[in-house]
């Protein structure tokens, strides 16, 4: 928490979490949208990079569809 926190206060807006044993990405973010999580087998568009849709099991070496 103290890392999100300075992380927060220095002005960084996202910071993504990529958990390799949960293969879970959880995407921290200081909006009112509020934190992203997700694991594999779904997709998201996440901050920064919204402007694509990211499977998340190909962050764990899943093939893409």
């Amino acid at each position: 928490m103290k890392k999100l926190r300075g992380d927060h206060r220095s002005g960084v807006p996202h910071y993504w979490i990529i958990d390799p044993i949960a293969q879970t990405l959880t995407v921290h973010r200081h909006t009112e949208a509020g934190d992203l999580a997700a694991e594999t087998g779904e997709r998201v568009r996440a901050e920064p990079f919204d402007a694509i849709e990211l499977q998340v099991g190909v962050l764990f070496g899943d093939d893409e569809d």
